[in-house]
């Protein structure tokens, strides 16, 4: 079970797109409620599989963020449990190409984790 109430309520979300720019408007508010709860790890052992899966593309976004905002990435982010076996592809509209090219270009924190989105697309306007 996801513990801390904001990724919970994230998590509840029907929706992953929504729940993605739901916590980019928390972290590019600068919301400080919701970056302080950050600080108490979450009992990754206790997620289930859905909840792993939601939390490894989350970890990746926040991570990014942070380091887009020169914050510190709290160090339970970045557990090896918080990493897909295979590459995950949020757009299930990428050519082969466009996989193969993503794969070299996405960030750090999204490469560790085997996560694939395009930084250009969290972009706020």
């Amino acid at each position: 079970m996801i513990g801390n109430k904001y990724l919970k309520n994230l998590y509840d979300y029907p929706d992953l797109d929504t729940s993605i720019n739901q916590l980019l408007t928390l972290l590019i508010s600068g919301d400080m409620a919701f970056i302080s709860s950050l600080d108490t790890p979450l009992e990754l052992d206790a997620l289930d599989h859905d909840e792993q899966h939601f939390m490894t593309i989350i970890a990746a976004v926040i991570d990014y963020q942070l380091q887009q905002d020169e914050r510190l990435v709290p160090r339970w982010l970045r557990s090896d449990s918080l990493c897909f076996d295979e590459p995950y592809f949020h757009s299930q509209r990428l050519s082969d190409f466009e996989k193969f090219k993503i794969q070299y270009t996405v960030p750090g924190p999204f490469r560790a984790r085997q996560v694939y989105i395009d930084p250009d697309g969290l972009k706020r306007v």
